[in-house]
Parts: C-alpha cells; structure tokens; sequence
C-alpha cells in the first residue's frame, strides 16, 4: 500500500483503470475486488484523536464503513459495525483489525432493512460498548438500472428501506442514548447532486439523506449534539462491482475524475475522523464533499 504520509502526486498514488471486469452477487466481498481496496488496513494511522469515544457503524464491513470503522480504532475509539450475515467474511476482518488497536469490536449481523432489528442493533451497540457517542449510519443499496421502466417496486422499496426508512429507524433508535458532544454522520453522495441516470432510486435516497441529516441537525444542535453528511464521488468499493454499476463502468470505474482515478477509501476515512472528533466542534448541518475534484452544489 502506498506511504500515505509522503508528499506525492495524488494522481498516480493509488491505481487507475482500467480495471477487470468483476461482477459479484449482492452485497459481495471487499478481498475479492481487484484491485484490492486501501481502507487505512496497513495505511491508517492514529493520533488517539477519539481516545475512550463509542462509535457505532452502519455498514462497517467494507467501503467507506470499513475504513471509517478501521480508522476510528486507530483514534481510540471502541467500534460496533453492523453488516449483511452474508458480509461475515469482510466483518471478521476489520473485527480483528479493531481489535488489534486495542479497542472493544462488537459485531452486528442483520439486516437494517428490517425495522426491528435496525432498533435492535443500536440496543445491542449500546450494550456492548456501554453507550454511543459517535453514530455513522452509513448502509447503502445501490443497483443500477437502464431506464425507468425496469426501476421495479421491489427496487425503489428495498432502496428506500436500506438507505432512508433504516437511517431514520436508527436515528430514532440512538438519539436517546446520545451525550452532550456527541457526533451522527451520514453517507450520502454527490449523486444527490449530479445523478446518475441509471441510479433513479438509488440517486433519489442521497438526496433525501442530505435533506434528513440537515433537519436533523438543527434538532439535535439544541442538545449540544452535531450531524453532518458526507458526499463521496466515485470510491473504490464492492457496493460498484455487486450490481451498483454495469461491469463496463466498472472496468472504467472513476477515470473521468480530475485524479483520472476512483478514491479509496482510506482517503475519505479522515473526514468522518474530523466529524466525529472534537476538532470538528463547530461544524453541523453542513455536506462534506469528497469527489475527486467534481464538487457538490
């Protein structure tokens, strides 16, 4: 993996497509991606900046859940993730890695898609790192789609229920266990913005995230609590490969960025660090947009 702390051109610091057509079931597997995805494993290193903090995660197992879950251990702080049964694989390992930080891991299967186990797990979060003062909801389902015609009922229903109807479940869930300084960060994404026009449900979902998470900021702010959003562009996950794009893009996945490469996630991993820390103590209702050089309106 590449020396992140070494002054060097970002263009040419992590690899560049084409890449190999790779198609995946739903949700797929982080280690079977080629290339393998930086998410701080070797590269991320700690400066104790939320040392003794509870951070639950949503979606920790791989992508941008795995590298801020790897990264928030590496700060100090004990993890929860939650994930698919199917993602035990992936969980395991950044489990490990939590746990060779010398941080309290909690595993979370199920399925955030179901209303009960979404409050359920933030019950079990609690419970096993005895509270929540970080809450990352960060589970997303992505499956393209040619035209509208082919967005079934079952599709906008199963995306709408991974992606708002569980960050709302969540929410509720987990704001009576919040202390004052606590921090929520959702993971929306620049197709809020700029959408995809083979990403109709998936692209309505990001902006509905923005709009909840900036709402919710203004609530929770009256109890000293932040909220923000951050908005990737195009990131090196498994969420592209398992049916979130057709394996011609997959293969050319990112190359239209200005790096003329996809981020890793690693990369955005200090952002959700800054959010959850103190350091960001004057930052709520606001969209971090990390996209490569596209820009968020």
């Amino acid at each position: 993996m590449p020396d992140r702390l070494t002054m060097q051109d970002p263009r040419t610091q992590y690899p560049k497509p084409p890449f190999p057509k790779q198609p995946q079931p739903r949700p797929g597997i982080a280690g079977k991606l080629e290339p393998r995805p930086d998410h701080g494993e070797k590269s991320y290193i700690g400066a104790g900046k939320l040392k003794g903090r509870k951070a639950l995660v949503t979606g920790g197992d791989s992508g941008i859940g795995r590298a801020a879950a790897i990264a928030f251990a590496r700060e100090g702080a004990d993890v929860a993730i939650a994930y698919l049964p199917s993602e035990e694989e992936d969980a395991r390992e950044v489990l490990a890695l939590i746990e060779e930080a010398g941080r309290n891991a909690v595993a979370l299967p199920g399925d955030v898609s179901d209303e009960a186990w979404s409050r359920q797990l933030v019950e079990d979060a609690v419970k096993g790192l005895g509270g929540i003062d970080i809450l990352v909801i960060n589970a997303g389902r992505q499956q393209w789609r040619e035209n509208v015609g082919e967005v079934t009922s079952d599709d906008f229903d199963k995306t709408i229920k991974t992606n708002l109807y569980a960050r709302h479940w969540i929410t509720q869930a987990a704001v009576p266990h919040l202390p004052v300084g606590a921090s929520v960060i959702t993971t929306a994404s620049v197709q809020a913005y700029e959408p995809s026009d083979i990403l109709l449900d998936y692209a309505t979902t990001k902006a509905g995230i923005v709009a909840y998470t900036k709402a919710l900021a203004k609530q929770l702010v009256e109890k000293g609590i932040r909220a923000n959003v951050v908005a990737p562009g195009p990131f090196w996950t498994v969420l592209q490969a398992s049916g979130g794009q057709p394996q011609e893009m997959v293969a050319h996945f990112g190359e239209h960025s200005r790096f003329g490469r996809p981020g890793q996630p690693v990369e955005i991993a200090p952002v959700y660090v800054l959010l959850a820390s103190q350091e960001g103590s004057y930052i709520t209702g606001e969209v971090f947009g990390v996209t490569g050089g596209a820009g968020i309106a």
